[in-house]
């Protein structure tokens, strides 16, 4: 019997594809602005929050709000990064 090598043939370029399209990830590290030194991606504003809130800098509701308004799906951070 004999293997069809089609599905290995798929599953390689189902696996190239995803792992290309990782280059073009804007979120892929985290990003501070040079001058302000900022979170300038959404993967820095919620290690940001996260922190914040943590050290007891921000309240929890004031932390989730912060983080809907720059990375929600209206989001300044998300619209910069188009």
């Amino acid at each position: 019997m004999k293997s069809d090598p089609s599905g290995w043939i798929v599953a390689a370029v189902v696996f190239a594809t995803a792992y290309w399209g990782s280059f073009f990830d804007d979120n892929k590290e985290v990003k501070y602005g040079d001058a302000s030194g900022l979170p300038v991606n959404c993967r820095a504003y919620v290690q940001a929050s996260v922190d914040g809130y943590r050290n007891k800098i921000y309240a929890a509701d004031d932390a989730m709000n912060g983080l809907e308004r720059n990375c929600g799906i209206n989001g300044q951070a998300w619209k910069d990064m188009r």
